[in-house]
């Protein structure tokens, strides 16, 4: 029987997260119960992320994936945690409104705040670092709407600065045109951050089973019912899909799909800038350079999107990709950087506003769907966890309206 998720592998190549340490869980090959409060479909960072959320102990939560929990396409983040949404500030405005736009760039950036408070009370070792973001001028903008960008930002209440092409040259030694330079972002291990929070999560009686994939899922009174591969039927009251980029089949649509993205991870201790330590960097393009420096001194980079779901599974992209992402960073620094030591490609999921889908599964009120989290996965996702325990507990949060699927 097919899966009513969409199946596809994530990831292409190894990830420099792959070969890092504290990213296993400890999971079951089956399932103790029949009948849960909760049923979490999805190991990654959401289905973490709302895990952790919904723990409190009281709940029976069950979290099933059908590969082994983190390995899917949290492994392929880049991590750069940022409270920017892809679609500029004065773009969603002319697209949902001002009003809405405001509201949806402010709960992201006060979302990065909570997930670094979330991590440090929990005491989660992911390398977790808050951060600058400077977002230059490119093809996609230049001082003109970098300036009309920041007015709106600051119209939004928040925080931002305006650079001109001399301050940027004098700060970065990049020869770009403007920039706005802002805080309230972070970076961390994602891996390690999604395994640290399913720990958490079984701590408090929440059980992690791998293996085990969904074919079908019916509402029946206030139960959700669930179909497995394997002829187990799983009930819950609640069921949340937290698959990523594998949508659900029954809210796939026109406004959501599926794109292409590559990545690179030089060798630890690269000859960078020092400012690189605690700046985030993204550009005005499309697509878009973004690129960071870990914690051991390599410089992670990613880019040169394409709007095609199969393209990250290229043998030849895989190799041509990651040299013209090094060929634009040493360009745009300056500096000859090393042959990365880990190249990776993978899919992710986009919408015509470049916010995420979190709402009920049309036709159904009792279970959710996340996705279409877009360049902006681990903040969208955080998000998500809010507003989805707020609906679970009955208390709808104020921003939900924000993230709904279209009609």
């Amino acid at each position: 029987m097919d899966a009513v998720t969409r199946k596809t592998d994530l990831r292409d190549a190894s990830p420099l997260w792959a070969s890092t340490p504290l990213i296993s869980v400890i999971t079951s090959k089956s399932c103790a119960l029949a009948s849960y409060d909760v049923i979490i479909v999805g190991g990654g960072i959401s289905g973490a992320l709302t895990a952790e959320a919904l723990a409190d102990g009281k709940r029976s939560i069950l979290v099933i994936d059908r590969r082994k929990p983190v390995t899917g396409s949290t492994m392929a983040s880049t991590a750069m945690i940022q409270h920017e949404i892809d679609t500029p500030l004065g773009d969603l405005s002319r697209m949902i409104g001002e009003e809405a736009a405001a509201r949806a760039w402010r709960r992201s950036a006060a979302s990065v705040k909570a997930l670094g408070k979330r991590v440090r009370a929990l005491g989660i070792s992911c390398g977790y670092q808050p951060k600058q973001t400077l977002y230059l001028a490119g093809e996609g903008g230049g001082p003109r709407k970098l300036s009309a960008e920041f007015r709106a930002r600051q119209a939004a209440g928040l925080e931002v600065t305006y650079l001109n092409g001399a301050s940027v040259e004098e700060a970065y030694s990049i020869h770009r045109k403007a920039g706005l330079l802002s805080d309230t972002s972070a970076s961390c291990n994602p891996a390690q951050l999604a395994a640290g929070l399913l720990r958490e999560a079984r701590q408090r009686n929440v059980e992690i089973v791998e293996g085990v994939e969904v074919t079908d899922v019916a509402e029946i009174g206030d139960r959700v019912a669930l179909s497995t591969s394997s002829g187990t039927l799983l009930e819950a009251g609640h069921v949340i899909f937290c698959t990523g980029y594998e949508f659900l089949k029954s809210v796939a649509n026109k406004s959501h799909s599926i794109a292409s993205t590559w990545a690179i991870a030089t060798p630890p201790s690269t000859e960078l800038p020092e400012w690189l330590t605690d700046t985030l960097v993204w550009e005005a393009a499309d697509p878009y350079l973004y690129f960071r420096k870990t914690r051991d001194g390599r410089l992670l980079a990613g880019g040169e999107d394409e709007n095609d779901p199969e393209a990250y599974h290229s043998e030849a992209k895989m190799k041509s990709k990651p040299k013209r992402i090094i060929k634009k960073l040493s360009d745009l620094m300056g500096i000859k950087l090393p042959e990365p030591e880990f190249v990776w490609s993978a899919g992710f999921g986009v919408t015509p506003t470049g916010l995420p889908y979190i709402d009920r599964v049309p036709g159904m009120n009792r279970a959710f769907a996340v996705m279409g989290f877009g360049g902006n996965g681990i903040t969208f996702s955080q998000i998500a966890s809010e507003i989805i325990r707020a609906e679970v507990e009955g208390k709808p949060d104020p921003d939900s309206d924000l993230f709904k699927f279209p009609s």
